[in-house]
Order: structure tokens, then sequence, then C-alpha cells
């Protein structure tokens, strides 16, 4: 008996597949666009919400929320890999009209637009109370730790700058002491040159001038903690150690399982 068939990859048709078609009326990004077709993107605060006359044409910065939430709700928070599903998914397909922005367009849409993001969850949970979809029984909070972009090599706290501080100033007078040696020898056979000594010399002094800098910030500041890549996020204790990370607080309706209310923090404590 023989298989199933598909349809030839290269046979041709008299009309094309819809893809208005192809998505079901119940499909859930359905919701997503009708969602943010009906929102006031200028009253949020999005940045280009309205087009300028003139320059180069830009995205709606509607297409690019829709790409961002549906991502959201189907695990898919790499820009990267929110630009690949563009140019594959039949129902991002239908979000952006085949629109395929760059992932740097992705990414700079969600850093310059997160507090009208934001606002966007929370006429989301004003439309579930309206629609009575929380319960309002019961609420449970927690927090999530999500790592940071931030190296824990690139994180400092007075402890380890005073420590670097210290190594940086053993290390210049060990290198000094090497010049006076070199100095007082004749042999030609030397580990460093006077030249190349002064070199190391001048890029310790450089990272230690750095890390004064961030010293004197701390106390300027009265912060514990500096990240350099990620300044909001904070080294936190995980189930796995310690990570540059950030705190998330999240309320969740105990009948419906909604999101309820969210605070991301850099608080290391619940």
């Amino acid at each position: 008996m023989p298989y199933i068939s598909g349809q030839p990859r290269k046979q041709k048709t008299m009309l094309p597949d819809c893809i208005d078609d192809i998505i079901s009326q119940n499909n859930p990004v359905r919701v997503i666009d009708s969602f943010i077709d009906g929102m006031n993107i200028d009253e949020l605060g999005f940045i280009r919400s309205a087009p300028k006359k003139t320059g180069r044409h830009g995205y709606d910065p509607r297409d690019i929320l829709k790409l961002y939430i549906y991502g959201y709700f189907n695990g898919v928070r790499s820009s990267r890999k929110l630009m690949a599903e563009c140019g594959r998914n039949i129902e991002v397909f239908f979000l952006l009209n085949r629109l395929v922005p760059d992932f740097r367009t992705i990414s700079d849409f969600r850093k310059d637009n997160r507090i009208s993001i934001k606002l966007v969850f929370k006429a989301f949970a004003d439309i579930c109370r309206e629609l009575s979809l929380y319960e309002k029984q019961l609420i449970a909070i927690d927090g999530t730790k999500i790592k940071a972009v931030n190296s824990k090599m690139n994180s400092y706290n007075k402890k380890t700058l005073a420590e670097r501080i210290k190594r940086i100033d053993a290390n210049i007078s060990r290198y000094l002491t090497q010049m006076d040696m070199n100095d007082e020898s004749e042999d030609d056979d030397r580990e460093y040159t006077e030249e190349e000594i002064k070199g190391f010399i001048e890029k310790l002094n450089q990272r230690r001038k750095k890390y004064v800098g961030f010293n004197e910030t701390l106390n300027k500041t009265g912060e514990t903690q500096i990240l350099t890549t990620d300044p909001e996020a904070r080294v936190m204790h995980g189930k796995d150690g310690y990570h540059c990370s950030y705190n998330v607080q999240t309320a969740v309706d105990g009948g419906s399982h909604l999101i309820a209310e969210y605070e991301v923090t850099n608080n290391c404590m619940d």
C-alpha cells in the first residue's frame, strides 16, 4: 500500500495560497493582531509612532510590537531568533505581512520602548479585568532571577576593586624592581626590555585609574555594585550559583493563572 503523498514542490498553481486562509479563526495570533491594532500607540509613548515626512521609511511600531509579543508567548526572546521567525513562520507572516526587520531593529525597539511596552501589558491586564478573567481569590507572588548579558568578570564591588588595585600595585612594584635589576645588570639576556616594562606599567596604571574611578562612583552613588555591560543588573545568588541577573517579581492570579502585575528590580532579595 503506498504512503500518503504530499504536493510536489515544483507544482505550480493558478491561485497561490492566501495566508489569511491558512491561519484558523481561533488562532491566538489573531488576538495579538486585533489587540495591537486597536491600541493608540502614540498615547503610550512609542518612538516613531507617527511617520516622518522625510527620510528613509521606517517600520510601524505596531508591527515590531506584534512580533515582540508573539515571541514572548512562544518563548522566543532573542532578536536574532525573532528575525529568523520572520522568514519561516506562517503565523509571523500573517502578523507582519511578510516583513523581515533586522535583528538590530528588533533589539533597539525593545530597548527604546521599555516603558511603553510595560504600559501595553497594563492595558492587557485592564482588558482581562473588564472581561472578569481574574478570579481575584488568590494572588501568588514569586521572584525569578533572569541572567543578564553582563559577565561576572565585568562586575565590581568595593571588595573586588580593592583586591584588583592591590594586585596592580604589587605588579607595578615588581616591574619597577625588574627595571632596577636591569640597570644594575650587564647581562643582555633579560626577560623584558626597559621599553616593554614601561609599556606594562602604563597599561597597569590605566587599569588602576579605571578601578579607582569605579570606587569613587560607588562612594558617590551609595551603590554596592557596578556592572559595565548591564548597569541596572546585579550579581545575585540563584539555584546554580552567582550570576549577573535581574530579579523579576511576578503576581499571578491563582484561578486563571494570568499574570496580574510584575516588576523588574535589581534588589537581590525577594
